[in-house]
């Protein structure tokens, strides 16, 4: 079991989606981000980034995506000052291979992870793929996984396999608006089922998970909860853990207690 340092604490962020919709209000939302990493880095233990940090984001052997100079400069800045990171690949930025453990001395995880701190256990996640249903997603995310299949994507010419992946995105986000920020009910969320599925087998005090893009803290069983950090497009929220307690915020610092659905007894 870790301990953390007083007056240290432990940040969640996700969903930045860096590249969408276009140039312009990504790089207004970029130097939001690098703005609030600045702003956390004086009191930050460990900094986790759980997932579609980018819209797209594919690896080629000596090339990455053009753009993010200012979100990769912070977390350079980040990294070199000592604070770990660890980066939990999303269903967007699911190509990673090196550059950001060369770079920013970050683990990068493809699966949840669980940490222990203070006596408090931490089951983390991007979230996506996991829980019932969804099978669609989950054999492509087997296919866009595979090392085939990566090999082939990156001996298109950057430009050509980076446009495609573009497209796609696109269309993808045309076709599902803004279905990852809309709540299905207690009973249909996925990884709400997940969570509890896991919860039968081990005892974790926080579900941690980006992906649906909707800031919420629901109580799970007795201490536990599932928590999702929403997204830095609409919301702009994160989570923070100060040894005891963990808050899910906005970027102003407001904690997220006045929602009506926050803090929902599954059991009542």
């Amino acid at each position: 079991m870790a301990v953390l340092e007083k007056g240290k604490k432990i940040y969640f962020l996700s969903d930045f989606h860096l590249g969408a919709p276009d140039y312009d209000r990504s790089l207004v939302r970029e130097k939001k981000i690098v703005a609030f990493l600045d702003q956390i880095k004086k009191d930050a233990a460990c900094i986790f980034l759980v997932g579609d940090m980018f819209d797209f984001w594919y690896e080629y052997k000596d090339v990455v995506p053009k753009g993010y100079t200012r979100i990769l400069g912070k977390l350079a800045e980040i990294a070199d000052s000592g604070i770990p990171m660890k980066f939990f690949i999303g269903n967007h930025d699911m190509w990673m291979q090196g550059y950001f453990e060369k770079e920013f001395h970050m683990e990068v995880f493809d699966n949840p992870q669980t940490y222990e701190w203070n006596g408090k256990k931490f089951y983390i996640g991007h979230g996506d793929g996991l829980g019932p249903g969804d099978h669609g997603y989950k054999f492509l995310k087997k296919i866009f996984r595979n090392k085939l299949c990566r090999l082939l994507f990156g001996a298109l010419h950057p430009w050509i396999g980076i446009g495609i992946a573009n497209y796609f995105s696109r269309k993808s986000r045309a076709k599902t608006g803004n279905g990852d920020s809309i709540w299905l009910g207690d009973d249909k969320e996925w990884l709400v089922i997940y969570s509890q599925e896991v919860l039968q087998q081990q005892y974790f005090d926080y579900f941690i998970f980006g992906h649906r893009h909707f800031p919420i803290d629901i109580l799970l069983k007795e201490n536990s909860h599932y928590v999702n950090l929403g997204d830095w497009i609409d919301h702009f929220t994160y989570a923070e853990f100060d040894g005891k307690n963990l808050e899910l915020k906005n970027y102003a610092g407001n904690i997220l207690n006045d929602r009506a659905i926050v803090a929902r007894n599954l059991n009542k």
